[in-house]
């Protein structure tokens, strides 16, 4: 398959010319859409093979056209097909019995309404196309600057002509409804063409430019994803995502797709994890959730007066939640009641009874230093009062001074003065 800016023929080495991007092609995509027939190579238990067939247009448009002639045809050549008032130009992207499971999962019916393949294009049919490919692009300019005349809200993505050079497709994105018959009319003056506006969403025109994600991939609605589903905020919340919207917004604006990829797992886990509504009630106080683990099914939770977080098996909480009901409160988030120790003699025992009898050792010792200091002290001031008998205040602290003072008062109490007793 070739196009624009790459072919198909050989060089003198034998090797494929052609851009080398990696199927990033500027023109297009020349792998842009593809699907891996796995059923080619598996034989059908049938007479005959599906004579309808996939074919592929610009930027990943996709539609079926009957093989009427059963023209022999792979996938990647290039036909001719029959379009309302005119012909166009595609590329066979899939045939044999996956085409008939991808009607029914669009919705395509097979009847008299599926076009035809005229024939296989011809050299000279690829040398009009690629001329009339040449016309895209200086229309897509210039209608831009008519819309800026006109002043209409919409956004012109891309411009695609019919092969016939007869009718082009404008694809365009708004937000509200446009009238554009004025337009029209100025387009159909100016290109001589018939011409289509189709609008489209935000993430369709995604799909048509291309584009790296986030993930550092190609945009998943430009490669491979053909139908778009609606993605709610609620699809973050089930997956505990911050809702963050430069976060979780994709190259349209819009929610990522990828949101959905993994929201029934989560659906499905989520079934055993118990609903919080309400900080659960302990002794030691109220502990609020501030974190759970879906698959390992652990949620941590924190009292308000601590940073640090606590985690608990789904069962361990369901209990916590049947006692709160019940008007029960556990001690901790890991215990129900605190259970006193019970010495039973065990094996520390020997080692308890030697620490008692090391610690009554040390008692002694410092009851013995201290009486030691005491009869010391006593001593000293004995002999210091037989030294000093003249003068027994000589040489005496006050506190001695007034010890002996004391003990005089103690000695003459109950005796009478000498006068007394002469006079008696």
């Amino acid at each position: 398959m070739g196009c624009a800016s790459c072919s198909t023929v050989k060089g003198e080495d034998g090797q494929a010319a052609g851009c080398k991007n990696n199927g990033g092609c500027s023109t297009g995509g020349c792998n842009k859409m593809n699907v891996f027939d796995w059923l080619s190579n598996m034989d059908a238990p049938i007479e005959s093979t599906y004579d309808i067939l996939e074919v592929r247009f610009k930027n990943g448009r996709k539609e079926f056209f009957r093989n009427v002639d059963g023209l022999q045809l792979t996938t990647g050549d290039a036909v001719v097909v029959d379009v309302p008032n005119g012909h166009h130009i595609g590329h066979v992207s899939l045939q044999g019995e996956l085409v008939r499971l991808q009607m029914k999962k669009r919705g395509v019916k097979d009847n008299n309404e599926v076009k035809k393949i005229y024939r296989i294009a011809s050299q000279r049919d690829l040398d009009k196309y690629r001329d009339v490919k040449k016309r895209e692009m200086p229309t897509l300019y210039r209608t831009r600057q008519i819309i800026d005349d006109l002043k209409l809200e919409m956004k012109l993505t891309d411009v695609e002509f019919q092969a016939d050079n007869t009718k082009a497709t404008f694809y365009y994105s708004a937000e509200e409804r446009v009238d554009f018959r004025e337009l029209i009319k100025l387009l159909a003056s100016e290109f001589k063409i018939r011409v289509e506006m189709r609008q489209i969403s935000l993430r369709q025109e995604a799909g048509r430019l291309g584009g790296i994600g986030s993930c550092g991939r190609e945009l998943c609605c430009s490669t491979w994803l053909g139908d778009f589903k609606s993605v709610s905020t609620q699809a973050a919340r089930y997956q505990n995502l911050s809702l963050n919207p430069s976060k979780l917004s994709g190259q349209c604006g819009r929610l990522k797709c990828c949101l959905n990829y993994e929201l029934d797992t989560y659906m499905e886990a989520l079934k055993d994890i118990p609903q919080v509504q309400k900080p659960l009630e302990t002794e030691r106080g109220r502990a609020k959730l501030q974190k759970t683990d879906i698959f390992r099914k652990i949620m941590w939770f924190g009292y308000d007066d601590e940073n640090t977080w606590y985690p608990l098996e789904v069962e361990r909480v369901n209990e916590i939640l049947e006692m709160n009901r019940n008007g029960k409160k556990p001690v901790t988030l890991a215990e129900d009641t605190v259970e006193e120790p019970i010495d039973d003699g065990g094996l520390n025992s020997d080692l308890v009874a030697m620490d008692r009898k090391f610690n009554k050792g040390k008692k002694r010792k410092s009851k013995n230093k201290r009486n030691k200091k005491r009869n010391f002290s006593n001593k000293n001031a004995t002999n210091k009062g037989t030294s000093n008998k003249n003068n027994p205040n000589k040489g005496t602290s006050n506190k001695d001074s007034g010890n002996v003072k004391k003990h005089n008062k103690n000695k003459n109490r109950g005796k009478r003065p000498n006068n007394q007793q002469k006079k008696s």
